[in-house]
């Protein structure tokens, strides 16, 4: 693996060339990548403001330099039992629309680059809620890395 990173982002922010730049991230044990030219900012734990009538999915809100910041529950959104309470939780933030949103993980790793060869689509054993957010996968020495669309993810009007 190198870490060489491409100039020609398509528009879901992946790269077009011959790798993929992936900030990987877990949520509930599961290894998980985003484009890393989706990521704005990767935030430590936050004080998080609950917002009254929000969907269950929506932890509440942030405040990053000022700006009010949503704060999206990944494990919520995934359709998995909630983290430990005791567990703290980082924040990995993109922006849609003009708007900030913060994706609550369980950890951020390490940004890596991988060949798009090895990209494969979701197999069909891929969970019903990890695949309805999911562009496909890298297999990775015996693990797996679920690559999660962010704009499915944001796309909060939708059930996964």
């Amino acid at each position: 693996m190198t870490t060489q990173i491409l100039d020609r982002p398509d528009s879901t922010g992946q790269a077009t060339g011959e790798e993929q730049v992936l900030v990987t991230l877990t949520v509930a044990d599961q290894l998980c990548g985003v484009p890393v030219l989706a990521v704005r900012d990767i935030l430590g734990e936050q004080t998080i403001t609950r917002i009254p009538l929000a969907p269950p999915e929506i932890a509440g809100s942030l405040n990053l330099r000022g700006r009010i910041v949503t704060a999206i529950d990944l494990r919520r959104r995934l359709h998995l039992p909630p983290a430990p309470a005791e567990q703290p939780r980082m924040s990995v933030v993109a922006e849609q629309g003009g708007e900030l949103y913060a994706l609550l993980v369980d950890q951020v790793a390490e940004v890596m680059s991988l060949e798009a060869s090895l990209f494969e689509r979701n197999p069909p054993t891929l969970a019903k809620n990890w695949a309805a957010f999911s562009t496909g996968i890298f297999r990775l020495d015996g693990r797996l890395l679920v690559m999660l669309d962010v704009s499915r993810l944001l796309a909060l009007g939708e059930k996964g």
